[in-house]
This record gives C-alpha cells, sequence and structure tokens, in this order.
C-alpha cells in the first residue's frame, strides 16, 4: 500500500521524516492553510499516486475528554470559516461549500485502524494515556469532528465563536478539511491524525502552544507511525 503524509510546517516535518524510509510511504509539507494544503493534496495525488493520504501535525484541541498531547482522529471534517449564504433549495449550512457534502467523512477502514491505537502502551512523554478496554493503559486517541480554517486560534474569544457553530468539535487546524475536500474529488481514502499541542478555551496567548514545542518529544508522533504500521 502507498500512502502519502501531509504535514504544514518544517518541525511537524522533521518529526515524521526521520520514522519512515519506506519507498510506499511519502511524507511532504504542504505549508500552512487551506490553499497549500489543497495544493499540497493534489500534487501527491498526482506524482505519488497514494491508496490513501493521512493529515498529520498538531492541532488546538477542544472538550472537557481532551488533553494535550492526546491523539484527536478525525471521524468527520468541516470549514469553521466557510458560508455560502442560503441556497436556492435553503439546505446549505454553515461550514459546507454548497454543492458538497455539510461534512466530508474520514475512510471507515482507516478510522477503524486509528482508533485501535488506545490498545497501544503509552509512547514515551506522553503525559496522559486512555484506559484501554482490557484496563491497560494507551495512548490518548480521541475520535471527533475536526475544522479547519485560515485562523490561528490564539484567544479564547476566537475559539468560543467556532465552537459556537461546532460545540462538538474536538479539535482545530488549519488544513485538514482542505485535504479531506481534495481527496475527497480525487476519491482518495482520506483520515486526519492531530497532536494537540494547545487547548485554547485553556489558554492565554497561545502559551501551552509554544510550550508544546519546546517540550514535544518526537514519541508524540509515533501514534502515527504505529497507524502506518498497522494498514
Amino acid at each position: 500500500m502507498k500512502i502519502g503524509i501531509i504535514v504544514a510546517m518544517d518541525k511537524e516535518l522533521r518529526q515524521l521524516q526521520s520514522l519512515f524510509t519506506d519507498g510506499q510511504v511519502k511524507v511532504i509539507k504542504c505549508g500552512i492553510g487551506k490553499v497549500n494544503a489543497a495544493l499540497g493534496a493534489q500534487q501527491l495525488i498526482n506524482e505519488f499516486h497514494p491508496d490513501c493520504i493521512i493529515s498529520s501535525g498538531c492541532a488546538g484541541g477542544n472538550g472537557d475528554d481532551v488533553h494535550m498531547k492526546d491523539i484527536v482522529v478525525s471521524t468527520f471534517l468541516a470549514y469553521h470559516d466557510v458560508y455560502c449564504g442560503a441556497a436556492i433549495d435553503n439546505t446549505t449550512v454553515y461550514g459546507q461549500v454548497q454543492g458538497l457534502p455539510v461534512r466530508f467523512q474520514a475512510d471507515p477502514y482507516l478510522l477503524e485502524k486509528a482508533l485501535q491505537l488506545k490498545n497501544l502502551p503509552s509512547l514515551g512523554n506522553h503525559e496522559r494515556t486512555l484506559p484501554s478496554p482490557s484496563g491497560g493503559g494507551g495512548i490518548g486517541v480521541v475520535p471527533g469532528l475536526i475544522v479547519t480554517g485560515d485562523w490561528f486560534v490564539d484567544s479564547k474569544e476566537k475559539m468560543r465563536e467556532i465552537v459556537g457553530h461546532f460545540p462538538e468539535a474536538k479539535a482545530v487546524d488549519m488544513e485538514s478539511c482542505a485535504i479531506a475536500h481534495t481527496c475527497y474529488l480525487n476519491r482518495v481514502p482520506f483520515i486526519s491524525f492531530r497532536v494537540v499541542s494547545d487547548i485554547p478555551l485553556r489558554d492565554d496567548h497561545a502559551s501551552q502552544y509554544h510550550d508544546f514545542w519546546d517540550t514535544v518529544s518526537a514519541n508524540s508522533f509515533l501514534a502515527t507511525k504505529s497507524l502506518i504500521e498497522s494498514l
């Protein structure tokens, strides 16, 4: 199976590139934001022809069950900064591009494999674990909605605005939905797999985000490797 992995930043690329030397796995950096993400995904599809694509990297978390360095796995994806107005048939909703799905769905097979990571041992410096069904420790894996927009969420006010539209969102980033959108149009299976770098509603001035990059271990991204190895 040929697997493409897309990250946004050099520091994410460095964390992951060293983990994959197999020519069947290609890790690329697309750059920050929706347009860069869509262009990177399309280039990866055109040149590498992957059987599936994974968006990896970090994201802001949301919800009482989400903690720093947990992994949020996309079940669905939407744009938090798209509004097309009332469509002619009055069915287009906030976050939906008219004529496309209300939310993009993660590939069911990839999602099933990702959720099995709950049963893996805690990785290195991972600060929190969730109990596995057998009662042992495991990686903090949280499935749910990921919302995407061209906005670095550095204030509680902005996060409250986003959550007002998407109260069930578990993570907010700047690329995942654009990659899902591109994969949907190209019929390529997709999932987003994001390490929580900060919790904006529990933070002031993005200090958690900056501390995350000062202290994060490569082990925080090993869960992505575990997912790849399970496919």
